[in-house]
């Protein structure tokens, strides 16, 4: 019986790869460095900054990987604040969990000013009770970590959840953990997200049959199948 709604963050509740794919270009074009989208997509999307820039930049000490990973999103929070929205339909997933007593939390690899930044600027605050940050434990994404993490704190089975995400990573931790994971492909081509082990992939919330899975999965004890 689905007892909780774990949510990734972002290209999950908002569509930000856009912005993130603009800074990151932006970000490293002084050290003669360009990237694609696709290559954006492989390297980028869903994973760490403290992961991504010792491969991409290894010349840089750690401070100093740190320092560009902190410039590259305050540019994000800047950028973002103006045309950032919730991906359609969120608003009313969120309400229909709550009508139902389904506990939600975010499972993120993103720092936390912008988680703050982005649930302040959504006008989510409110919706989401726990935060887990991978930045915070010693694994993130695509560890299963962080999805236990947040099975733990809400005193739930994995079976009793199911998980949006977009990115590889996302569906490879929450998969790993073992929770049903609907993949929301913002960023990668649908069948990637089927293949990684997503159960349903949808283009956002609006999709007309995920109100139903959801129904079923509130009234049946049967877990929804991973495998």
């Amino acid at each position: 019986m689905l007892k909780a709604l774990l949510f990734d963050l972002d290209g999950t509740i908002a569509d930000t790869d856009p912005v993130h794919y603009q800074n990151w270009q932006a970000i490293l074009l002084p050290f003669g460095i360009t990237i694609d989208r696709p290559t954006y997509r492989t390297q980028f999307s869903g994973r760490r900054n403290q992961e991504i820039v010792p491969e991409i930049l290894p010349q840089l000490s750690i401070a100093e990987g740190d320092e560009l990973g902190q410039r590259k999103e305050a540019m994000f929070r800047q950028q973002a604040a103006a045309v950032l929205q919730p991906m359609p339909g969120l608003l009313d997933i969120l309400k229909w969990g709550e009508q139902n007593q389904l506990k939600r939390a975010i499972v993120t690899n993103a720092p936390v000013e912008n988680v703050e930044f982005m649930l302040n600027v959504l006008h989510l605050d409110d919706e989401f009770p726990l935060v887990i940050l991978g930045d915070e434990l010693p694994r993130g994404k695509p560890d299963p970590m962080p999805y236990l993490a947040a099975l733990d704190q809400l005193e739930v089975t994995a079976a009793e959840t199911i998980a949006f995400e977009d990115s590889p990573s996302g569906i490879r931790s929450a998969v790993a953990a073992g929770i049903p994971t609907v993949g929301i492909a913002s960023t990668q081509a649908p069948q990637k997200l089927y293949d990684l082990g997503a159960f349903l992939v949808i283009d956002d919330f609006t999709a007309p049959d995920l109100l139903s899975v959801l129904q079923k999965a509130i009234e049946t004890p049967n877990p929804i199948s991973i495998s």
